[in-house]
């Protein structure tokens, strides 16, 4: 008799994409999938502390969601690897979100100081759960503090 094991989505993800060093995004568990030529994907399985009153994702998640998935394509699309702000971002949250969630991310224009993009999160049934787009800013990395807090560079900030 073959008996199929059951592996709830917190465990898949273990082992699927890359944490994020963003404080928040580690809390919240977002994975990181890819990022490359203005593109970005990320995914993140929704936990009991993500839901709202009705036991659905919060429209606050799924916001930050597509606030990251779209900042990582309009970094990755930047040929001098700077950071990025978000200036505007619009939502259109069209059902509710439940399970694994996906999004996908792309710029659809890049100027010397900004980035216009667009995003969609999936279901793990693959819907459209909600649209969004953004228009972030280019800017220069700037240096941190560490714990101590003294002004830290790290090694993989750029130059001007």
């Amino acid at each position: 008799m073959n008996k199929q094991v059951q592996i709830n989505p917190q465990t898949q993800l273990a082992n699927l994409g890359e944490e994020l060093n963003v404080p928040f995004l580690k809390l919240l568990g977002v994975r990181f999938l890819s990022a490359e030529m203005g593109k970005g994907e990320i995914l993140l399985a929704i936990k009991p502390e993500h839901t709202n009153t009705w036991a659905v994702a919060h429209g606050g998640v799924l916001l930050t969601l597509m606030d990251v998935a779209m900042a990582v394509a309009a970094r990755s699309g930047d040929p001098s690897d700077r950071s990025v702000v978000t200036i505007e971002l619009k939502n259109n949250f069209m059902q509710a979100a439940n399970g694994v969630l996906r999004v996908k991310a792309d710029t659809v224009r890049r100027t010397a100081t900004m980035a216009f993009c667009e995003a969609k999160l999936y279901n793990d049934q693959g819907e459209v759960c909600c649209m969004a787009t953004g228009t972030f800013q280019f800017i220069k990395r700037l240096p941190t503090r560490d714990a101590k807090g003294d002004r830290v560079v790290n090694e993989d900030l750029r130059s001007d």
